[in-house]
């Protein structure tokens, strides 16, 4: 489908129902699959104010019980517990009014269940109050080290690093949007880009690609820390060509995604083959 027929199937199907339809709706009347959305629109709330209505969530408080029903429903289509990409992506609403409720997304499994135990839920939602009780069961047995605490004070003030990755240019792994640019721009050439521009706006960058011998082509890239940013962040998918990233977390992206993790680890083992070759 393209982006006009989307959006007409969503105004069909509200005209049908008499109200602004949610997204299950939009794809039970109208054939319209989650995939187009997030290609076209980025998330289901920018495709019904661009289609000028706002779904049942937009501009009102919400209770209580209608934000455990979601967070519940979304924990069960899953089978595990929501992180806050796949919420985002799956939920009628935005993460907000629950983080605003419970002070951070780390502390909403907690407070559903104690929610659900108050109002009488816990057995409608038995199997995601076991999918909080393992959660919870792995957080405190937590990761195997060597003898490292597995968490410590940060102290206020004072930067923190990402991973040690140790190698040219760049020696720890960036944690935001400014390293990933540092990156790429050290990377770009080997991996077959020309920058033309580097912008504040939405994309980032505008470079040529190498698609061919003797051909380029001029390429619209949008630069994150985690590929999955690129929806949180509700960039329009159709205004840009692809993705360059540090980590690739978002397996479902309609556009093409370079993470440099993996291409630094190439570049590193194409030297090092190569180094072994002309020792021998």
């Amino acid at each position: 489908m393209t982006k006009e027929e989307v959006r007409a199937a969503i105004l069909a199907c509200a005209k049908k129902l008499g109200h602004a339809p949610s997204m299950k709706e939009v794809a039970k009347h109208g054939g319209v699959s989650r995939r187009e959305l997030r290609r076209y629109f980025g998330t289901y709330r920018r495709a019904l104010e661009e289609c000028g209505m706002e779904g049942s969530g937009c501009g009102r408080r919400l209770e209580m019980e209608d934000l455990f029903r979601d967070w519940a429903g979304v924990a069960r289509m899953l089978k595990k517990l929501p992180t806050i990409f796949e919420f985002e992506e799956l939920s009628e609403y935005s993460t907000k009014p629950l983080r605003s409720r419970f002070g951070g997304w780390s502390r909403i499994p907690d407070g559903m269940k104690s929610y659900a135990g108050t109002i009488g839920l816990t057995e409608e939602y038995k199997d995601v109050m076991d999918l909080i009780e393992q959660a919870a069961g792995r957080q405190e047995r937590g990761p195997k080290t060597s003898g490292l605490p597995t968490k410590t004070q940060v102290i206020a003030n004072r930067p923190v690093y990402g991973a040690l990755i140790a190698g040219w240019p760049l020696l720890f792994a960036p944690t935001n949007e400014a390293g990933v640019l540092f990156l790429f721009g050290a990377m770009a050439a080997s991996l077959g880009f020309l920058a033309l521009r580097i912008q504040t706006e939405y994309p980032d960058c505008e470079a040529m690609r190498v698609v061919g011998e003797n051909q380029l082509q001029r390429v619209k890239i949008e630069l994150e820390q985690q590929s999955r940013n690129f929806l949180k962040h509700q960039h329009d998918p159709s205004k840009c060509d692809l993705i360059v990233c540090w980590e690739h977390n978002w397996p479902e992206c309609p556009l093409e995604v370079i993470e440099l993790k993996a291409a630094l680890s190439n570049q590193r083992s194409a030297i090092s083959q190569n180094l072994n070759t002309d020792e021998h």
